[in-house]
């Protein structure tokens, strides 16, 4: 991504997961964890989309840890489907925003994911609100149709930012609407934008910080 990127490996559930880490300059705000396009279909963690995601927290003061699932790069394992590599993003945000165990605050933790990555991101946070505070979450061609993607807490609406291309043609926009429909969550829709956003990735990263720098009402 950038000369300061550190890639480095951590110990996974599957073996050593591959990981790359942007910070900001000066203090971090918090961690911001992405996650990447399916592996099958040649997705990695310097997927452009990713970047982008990782590029527009770095400039919102957050540290970006972009990860290869398993199976993928210098990641070891293979492919399962999504369940394997829920484990694997969840060993990657306790590795990169770890719980304190002296009662001090819990750092600011992000999540963020592109297509099957936001897919995975969905699970991510369900299994993780409910135990500790998630500052931020940017879904992006969320996948829907190939598995099930989780609801979005209501509560957790307004820090949530669902973003989609109008043209996409590897996720339709009327299947993501069906999935946020119920849960009344809003779906920022990018005319004219296909599942890569060619083209109008500057406006994706715009609209991410536009989030990002937003305030939630407590």
């Amino acid at each position: 991504m950038n000369p300061q990127t550190v890639k480095t490996s951590i110990a996974g559930p599957a073996g050593a997961l591959e990981i790359a880490l942007d910070a900001p300059a000066g203090t971090p705000r918090g961690v911001a964890v992405i996650a990447h396009p399916h592996p099958l279909f040649g997705g990695t963690m310097d997927n452009k989309v990713v970047q982008t995601l990782a590029r527009a927290f770095v400039q919102c003061g957050w540290t970006a840890v972009r990860f290869n699932f398993r199976g993928v790069g210098g990641s070891a394992g293979t492919h399962d489907e999504g369940h394997g590599e829920l484990d694997d993003l969840l060993a990657v945000v306790a590795h990169a925003a770890p719980l304190p165990q002296d009662g001090q605050p819990a750092p600011l933790l992000a999540l963020a994911g592109f297509s099957f990555g936001a897919y995975v991101t969905t699970h991510a946070f369900e299994r993780l609100h409910t135990s500790r505070a998630i500052d931020k979450l940017v879904l992006v061609g969320t996948s829907v149709s190939r598995s099930v993607a989780a609801p979005v807490d209501a509560a957790a609406h307004l820090k949530t930012l669902v973003l989609h291309g109008e043209q996409d043609d590897t996720v339709l926009l009327q299947d993501v609407l069906d999935w946020a429909r119920p849960q009344a969550l809003p779906v920022t829709v990018v005319p004219g934008g296909g599942h890569f956003f060619h083209g109008q990735l500057p406006l994706l990263k715009n609209l991410v910080i536009r989030h990002l720098s937003s305030s939630v009402p407590t």
